[in-house]
């Protein structure tokens, strides 16, 4: 019964981490392969809080940590490791893409190929994660790896939690692009500076037979 209870808390754990919204959690990761699942970047596996509990970081094959994520948090409860491995992280940050002339919000991955978990390490809880498909080693000499440092885990938090959204564009420096919306609509002109925070793009355009910068949004432009 006991083990059937520390089940089910875990699922409830995990079904309260999947069902933040994006602007309570921000951690939801989606990948190819997955379909329609929502997968949480940050797995909550055990809320209790162990001051012996340090976060490791190991190696994963890129580009489908979340699954990886998924697999393991299966394993830590199918192998009653609820007490000894407590979370599971893909470190993100808010991007926009512009995407067919529209902007759209996705969550992109800091250190892809890299997943941090959060452990009480020994050969049992060692084992269990090194032997998880697709994570490929710990971060550090064997089977001996370094933990972060507690700066580096603010560090990284930060970061992850921080709301400013940012642009990523695939222009670049000096690529000539057509503009396609306001008053110099159809023109043609060169890209100067891009400013990926606020999604501007200063453009050079020649008129009267003089460059001319011109600002404009990341929506006003198109690859020629």
């Amino acid at each position: 019964m006991k083990d059937t209870q520390k089940a089910k808390k875990v699922k409830d754990l995990v079904k309260k981490d999947a069902d933040l919204s994006d602007d309570d959690k921000g951690k939801i990761v989606t990948e190819r392969g997955t379909g329609r699942k929502k997968i949480p970047g940050h797995i909550v596996i055990n809320e209790k809080k162990n001051p012996e509990a340090k976060w490791y970081v190991v190696h994963t094959t890129s580009g489908h940590e979340a699954r990886i994520a998924e697999t393991l948090r299966q394993r830590v409860e199918t192998m009653g490791l609820e007490e000894k491995i407590f979370e599971i992280l893909i470190p993100t940050q808010d991007r926009i893409i512009i995407r067919q002339g529209k902007k759209a919000n996705i969550k992109e991955k800091i250190f892809p190929g890299y997943m941090l978990i959060k452990m009480l390490l020994n050969d049992p809880t060692w084992l269990a994660v090194r032997t998880t498909p697709g994570i490929t080693g710990f971060v550090g000499a064997g089977k001996n790896p370094t933990p972060l440092s507690l700066n580096e885990v603010q560090n990284i938090q930060k970061f992850v939690s921080s709301p400013a959204k940012r642009f990523k564009t695939r222009f670049s420096i000096g690529e000539a692009v057509k503009i396609t919306d306001g008053p110099f609509s159809d023109f043609l002109g060169t890209i100067d500076y891009i400013d990926e925070e606020k999604g501007k793009v200063k453009i050079l355009v020649s008129i009267f037979g003089r460059e001319t910068p011109v600002e404009l949004d990341l929506l006003q432009i198109a690859k020629v």
